[in-house]
């Protein structure tokens, strides 16, 4: 329940006039976001504010878990600089008319090089090597056993091995061509695949109707789709019935969410056979299992995807708060609009996905004495988005309340 009715009420409700600047937007940032992507906001129209923003127009934020305390009630829009939005209450901005947004594939080639890594260091005890000439070092033997030693951590090449790529989007996609580059044959599962995901794919990719399918007769396994909860989501999708289904030594990638492995089938195989476990996502089963590589959560970790991540987000909140677009939004349905007519003043409208609201709205319109030039009106799920363009003159003052 809501005591006042989001974006009404008396102006000491929803803003702070000391706070506010005539003729600009306000940005409200959580987290340190990127210069280059800041950037993208003229000065001459926006400020950009990480404290004292009570009368935000927009929210950029990136791993900030964002409380709906936190969100003024001028705030219009929320981007996330990523693809999870996990960290937003997406449900609830829907109930209030708010969009969310995010940065699908700014972060892919990130991911994609990071998902190459694991496979190497998955493939050859890197990392094992690496501490075992660490403490002959301290005891001043790593010259004398550089070389007796390194049979200790054999290994093989990713060259003509087979890899599964479980989702077909930004960072599946380009992991295939990056790992076809390496040799690799490949197989892939996306339920979901559409025609442009499906158009970006190699040629060579066997598509498979299943998870059991695309892993049966893989050496590596990627993962690269979102976690969702609930009934027929993505947790624990790589289950044991699929598990059992891989080879004895195949590496399992997982640089998407750590909830979509079930860790007791994978400690399970991983006690059984010489697979790999590499991810950069702890669990407490399997942290310190010998077989499983855990690094920080790198994914987007590199200074080209938070610029161009956070340049996304930027972009994307121009285009709605200047000029109602909408695209990227993971709640509202995506919106191309033509510019605004001459002579002309645009309303945006939310409202619940329900039969006849659009007649209500049109009929307000009327009784108000306004002409609508042109009018949009796109839904998904419950939510209906609907821009209107009424015309007015040199001289009109708009007074409209319904």
């Amino acid at each position: 329940q809501i005591d006042v009715e989001h974006g009404r009420g008396a102006w000491k409700t929803y803003g702070d006039v000391k706070n506010y600047t005539m003729g600009k937007y306000q940005i409200k940032t959580f987290n340190k976001i990127s210069t280059i992507g800041l950037g993208r906001f003229p000065t001459d129209e926006y400020e950009i504010r990480a404290e004292d923003a009570a009368n935000a127009h927009a929210i950029l934020l990136r791993s900030h878990k964002l409380k709906e305390e936190e969100i003024p009630k001028t705030c219009r829009a929320i981007a996330r600089c990523g693809a999870g939005t996990n960290n937003i209450p997406v449900d609830r901005m829907s109930e209030l008319g708010i969009p969310v947004f995010n940065t699908p594939g700014a972060n892919a080639n990130a991911v994609k090089e990071l998902a190459i890594c694991g496979m190497l260091l998955g493939s050859r005890r890197v990392i094992d090597g690496i501490n075992h000439m660490s403490d002959l070092g301290k005891q001043g033997l790593a010259k004398e056993r550089v070389e007796k030693d390194k049979a200790l951590f054999g290994g093989r090449e990713l060259a003509g091995k087979t890899l599964a790529v479980i989702g077909l989007g930004h960072i599946g996609s380009l992991i295939a061509h990056s790992s076809q580059g390496l040799g690799m044959t490949l197989k892939g599962y996306d339920p979901c695949l559409s025609i442009n995901s499906a158009l970006r794919l190699p040629r060579e990719m066997d598509l498979t109707d299943s998870i059991v399918s695309a892993v049966a007769d893989a050496d590596y396994i990627s993962i690269n789709i979102p976690y969702i909860k609930g009934e027929g989501g993505t947790h624990g999708i790589v289950g044991k019935d699929v598990i059992d289904h891989f080879k004895p030594g195949a590496v399992l990638l997982n640089f998407a969410r750590g909830e979509l492995v079930d860790s007791e089938a994978m400690k399970e195989f991983l006690d059984s056979s010489n697979g790999r476990y590499v991810s950069d996502f702890p669990e407490d089963l399997l942290w310190n299992h010998e077989n499983c590589i855990v690094l920080p959560h790198l994914g987007a970790s590199t200074e080209e995807a938070e610029d161009g991540a956070a340049a996304m987000a930027a972009e994307t909140i121009r285009d709605f708060l200047e000029t109602g677009t909408i695209r990227n939004s993971v709640n509202f349905p995506d919106t191309s609009l033509l510019d605004r007519p001459k002579d002309s003043i645009r309303f945006t409208v939310v409202n619940k996905n329900v039969t006849g609201m659009l007649a209500h709205i049109t009929e307000a319109f009327a009784e108000a004495n306004m002409n609508i030039i042109q009018q949009i009106n796109h839904s998904r799920g419950p939510i209906a988005y609907n821009v209107l363009d009424c015309a007015t003159s040199n001289d009109d003052v708009l007074s409209f309340k319904h």
